[in-house]
């Protein structure tokens, strides 16, 4: 089973903020905080941030690739 089918099945298309912190490892706040500098980290994860109104969202095809890619 691939990283994408695994994401895919435990969360769905699109992972939260909270979700994507949690398979991180990492707090809530310590993600948020880490996606608004001016790291390599944020600027690939961010490229894989969607907004519905004023949610975040990842897309799990996006983490997977990023995930596979460390």
């Amino acid at each position: 089973m691939t990283t994408e089918e695994q994401l895919l099945d435990r969360y769905g298309p699109l992972l939260s903020l909270t979700e994507l912190s949690e398979l991180l490892k990492r707090s809530p706040d310590g993600l948020r905080i880490a996606l608004r500098s001016q790291t390599e980290f944020a600027q690939k994860w961010n490229a894989a941030k969607r907004k519905l109104g004023r949610r975040v969202y990842f897309r799990a095809s996006d983490v997977a690739e990023l995930i596979d890619e460390a």
